[in-house]
């Protein structure tokens, strides 16, 4: 019995090493970028990516444990930023806000504001996006964080529509916002998960007529593609499956918590919704076929994503890029992360930066079990902020 026991737990140890993938050592980034003088004035500042990142050590390595842990439970010891919550009212009477920190430092001369754009269902009380407002303010930055309409349980909804995955112009009026506040700041705008799609689909839409205060974007864990990344994470294979539902269910939440507005009577019989579709929905494409697309009047789920997809629009860009994508990313799987590469490869003022490790927003480093406070990704952000400041002045050195 003692044997066939010490079998099991052998085999069981297998297993929760093979998912742990503790047998994977540190890496250093990949860096795909076109322009030799852009990549060594980024790595000035941020000589972070010449080392490996090292994850923490007895589950760093699997992807999985990374996201679950960024979902779950967030950062160590997140802190609370002390910020002013800012009321707009739109055009088409929706309520935007948005959360502006002022710098804890004065680290550097320039004015700059890291504007940032959060994941699906997020805002600036998420956890991850807390902790990385919190160390840029104590590097010196101003940080702004959009808040998707309707994913604050305490701002109501006042007008039949949430954020969806392309739609920029709320994020656009955070930044004119913003800049009448603070006319001579300098942008970085930065997109985590579907806020790093928008960020994206935003400078490449504006192209050359970027507002000129905008001095670099940064875009983090995205997909790119909505139409291949849907045929993915509707297969079970690495259990993106799940991955799915969870964002489903997150998103469903969102519309059953502002039902009173998003569907009221008037206007489910204006856009056809079937409420029993909506809550009946497991995936995302079946809620945006019963939801989405027909709020936003578009024909087919597929021209919803194609216009919401940052691919079609990456040619556009006129401003200085970076991209980071983990390759054990379960929601973003390796397949869709060539043709970013392919840009960054041939576009200057770009950079493509993967890691190995990390997992869907997670980067988690140091320790043996227990991480450092602060992640990679929030360090490394920060350093790489600095680096397109640098590349800015001098680029404007170089005109005068």
């Amino acid at each position: 019995m003692s044997t066939a026991l010490l079998a099991v737990f052998a085999v069981i140890l297998c297993i929760l090493f093979r998912i742990l993938n503790v047998n994977s050592a540190p890496q250093k980034p990949v860096i795909v970028c076109k322009d030799e003088s852009f990549l060594a004035t980024i790595l000035k500042i941020a000589p972070v990516l010449r080392d490996p990142y090292k994850p923490t050590r007895l589950w760093g390595y699997s992807g999985h444990v990374q996201t679950i842990i960024h979902s779950i439970i967030g950062r160590v010891r997140c802190p609370w930023p002390i910020g002013e919550r800012v009321n707009i009212i739109l055009s088409d009477n929706a309520t935007l806000t948005y959360d502006l920190y002022q710098p804890l430092t004065s680290d550097h001369q320039d004015d700059i504001t890291i504007a940032i754009c959060p994941g699906i269902g997020n805002s600036s009380e998420s956890v991850y996006i807390r902790t990385f407002v919190h160390f840029s303010q104590c590097h010196g930055y101003r940080c702004a964080v959009l808040n998707h309409v309707g994913a604050l349980s305490s701002v109501k909804v006042t007008t039949p529509r949430i954020f969806t995955y392309g739609h920029t112009d709320d994020y656009h009026v955070m930044l004119q916002s913003l800049i009448e506040k603070h006319p001579n700041t300098q942008i970085v705008c930065i997109g985590f998960s579907l806020g790093g799609n928008l960020v994206t689909k935003y400078v490449g839409e504006r192209g050359t007529n970027k507002l000129s205060n905008i001095i670099g974007a940064i875009s983090i864990c995205q997909g790119y593609n909505a139409i291949e990344g849907t045929k993915f994470l509707l297969n079970w294979q690495n259990f993106r499956r799940f991955y799915l539902y969870v964002m489903t269910e997150s998103v469903k939440n969102i519309i059953l918590r502002h039902k009173y507005v998003l569907l009221a009577d008037s206007v489910k019989q204006r856009h056809g919704l079937n409420e029993r579709d909506i809550i009946s929905a497991a995936t995302l494409p079946e809620l945006d076929e019963a939801y989405t697309r027909k709020i936003h009047n578009f024909r087919s789920v597929k021209e919803l994503y194609n216009w919401s997809s940052c691919i079609n629009y990456v040619t556009k860009i006129a401003t200085p890029m970076l991209f980071i994508n983990a390759l054990d990313d379960p929601l973003v799987p390796e397949q869709l992360l060539s043709p970013i590469k392919d840009f960054a490869s041939q576009h200057s003022n770009t950079l493509y930066i993967e890691l190995a490790h990390g997992g869907h927003l997670g980067f988690y480093e140091g320790g043996l079990l227990y991480p450092n406070p602060i992640t990679w990704l929030d360090r490394t952000l920060v350093s790489l902020v600095g680096s397109l400041a640098l590349a800015h002045a001098d680029r404007a050195l170089k005109m005068s």
